[in-house]
């Protein structure tokens, strides 16, 4: 969790066409890819430990009966983010793919925080004291309760971020502001083997499909 700063990540991104692949292999591809996010009150990264996939003929979509206001960024470009308000608290951050018009998206549900911890802390209101304390540890147990308090599910997440719907339709695939880079060299190559499908969370319709994706043994997850 070594701290770098923002102009030295700031080089890719994963283009449109990451998103085009099919919905399910880009929710499965996106598992090590960075998220970032670079605001005026400063720059957060982590890597993406878990996704969730929904198309427009899924009964859990939120596109499944058509569109409407709050989802219209479902049909919009490839690539483009779909912010959407929960139970009148939580923020949760999509990505759409496929075609415009074909309302398919990933839900990104936890990260491993990488850079900004002490932004994140203070959204989230945690104790900043903890941080030093983070840092100075070799407790991987204590790094990953307090990864899971940052960003270990889908509302925590977007306020450790600080996304909200004002990133509602962003270009998610230029970066700058908020975007998805390619998995960092030190992550290691994705196996095929290491990928976990599982039922989805959180959710009444079709719960039982597959389409929540994890890394085997990967401690940062919302849920084990």
């Amino acid at each position: 969790m070594s701290e770098t700063s923002a102009s030295e990540l700031q080089h890719a991104a994963l283009p449109q066409e990451f998103y085009l692949q099919g919905t399910i292999e880009a929710a499965r591809r996106m598992l090590n890819c960075v998220l970032m996010h670079e605001t005026s009150g400063g720059f957060v990264a982590g890597r993406i430990t878990e996704t969730e996939a929904y198309t427009q003929d899924d009964p859990a979509s939120h596109a499944y009966r058509g569109k409407t206001a709050r989802n219209a960024a479902m049909f919009g470009p490839a690539g483009h983010a779909y912010v959407y308000f929960t139970y009148g608290m939580h923020f949760c951050f999509n990505v759409v793919t496929a075609a415009e018009g074909v309302a398919d998206a990933i839900l990104i549900r936890a990260v491993e925080p990488i850079e900004g911890l002490e932004l994140m802390s203070r959204r989230r209101g945690l104790a900043e004291g903890e941080i030093a304390r983070l840092h100075s540890s070799a407790d991987q147990k204590m790094r990953e309760r307090w990864a899971f308090a940052l960003c270990g599910g889908p509302g925590k997440l977007c306020q450790a971020f600080g996304i909200t719907r004002t990133e509602n339709g962003v270009d998610v695939t230029t970066p700058g502001g908020l975007w998805i880079a390619p998995p960092r060299p030190e992550f290691g190559a994705l196996q095929s083997r290491e990928i976990c499908a599982t039922p989805r969370i959180g959710i009444r319709q079709a719960a039982e499909t597959p389409w929540r994706f994890t890394l085997k043994n990967d401690p940062y997850q919302s849920r084990k």
